[in-house]
């Protein structure tokens, strides 16, 4: 058994709900297994039709949950042995990140929203949006904390549609309605053209800080080029009045000899 355990994936035995172990382990009528509590706390939250969270499957009536003692016995056999169900650490929301509203207990982070659920999902909880032909027509975007901001306050429609004519985001039934006649493109077509515009004046700015630098450098090489030829000019200046001085003081010096000299002769 230690040996299969460390082949078997851990996520095999774990619950899509909790992302952990299973505990009290249940199987519903579509074959897949949950937490009991897991399972009792997603189907409280929802309508009378209840419905499996990873095939979407529904249950009318309610089914009743029995532990499944043969699972059980397995997931504790391989608690035994040393098999855990941890997500990495780096999988789990943070306070800035977007959390998926299907994780229960430790949220994973969500990597997409859906603009018709009006929810966010993680990686396992979004699967379903993949599988399920009816959730595959969903509007899936980035995840985001605001989805109600992508909804129509007026006609709860998803927002797609941008009128260039009054500049703003609308739904299908806005371009039917108050905004008739107005010159319209998708929501999606305007975002790529001022993404295009941003890149295009991003470009030229970067050129013109580009064009800027090399003016700096070469006003800085001026600078340079000026205080290296001030620096030689004192320099060979230095030297010159120095010359001078010592020419000066030899010249003083044969002037007093000259004038000893002449002295002594008159004094003679």
């Amino acid at each position: 058994m230690e040996q299969q355990a460390g082949q078997l994936d851990p996520e095999t035995f774990s619950c899509s709900i909790c992302l952990d172990l299973l505990k009290d382990p249940v199987t519903i009528p579509c074959g897949h297994s949950y937490c009991m509590n897991c399972i009792k706390n997603f189907w409280d939250g929802g309508e009378k039709k209840k419905i499996c969270p990873q095939c979407r499957k529904t249950f009318t009536p309610r089914p009743d949950l029995e532990k499944n003692t043969m699972l059980a016995a397995l997931v504790e056999q391989l608690k035994k042995t040393g098999l855990q169900a941890a997500p990495a650490d780096h999988r789990y929301a943070g306070p800035e990140d977007v959390a998926c509203d299907f994780c229960t207990g430790r949220k994973l982070k969500a990597i997409k929203s859906c603009l018709v659920c009006l929810a966010s999902y993680c990686e396992k909880h979004l699967q379903s949006h993949y599988d399920v032909a009816p959730l595959r027509k969903h509007k899936l975007v980035e995840p985001s904390k605001n989805l109600q901001e992508n909804i129509c306050s007026r006609h709860n429609k998803v927002i797609d549609i941008f009128c260039c004519t009054d500049q703003k985001c609308i739904c299908y039934l806005c371009s039917v309605d108050e905004h008739k006649g107005h010159d319209t493109v998708s929501a999606a077509a305007e975002r790529t053209e001022r993404q295009r515009e941003l890149e295009e004046r991003r470009g030229n700015i970067q050129q013109m800080i580009q064009d800027q630098e090399k003016d700096v450098k070469l006003l800085q090489q001026e600078v340079e080029a000026i205080n290296r030829s001030a620096d030689k000019t004192v320099e060979d200046s230095e030297k010159i009045f120095t010359e001078l001085i010592r020419l000066l003081q030899k010249r003083s010096s044969e002037v007093k000899q000259q004038i000893r000299s002449q002295q002594e002769t008159e004094v003679s």
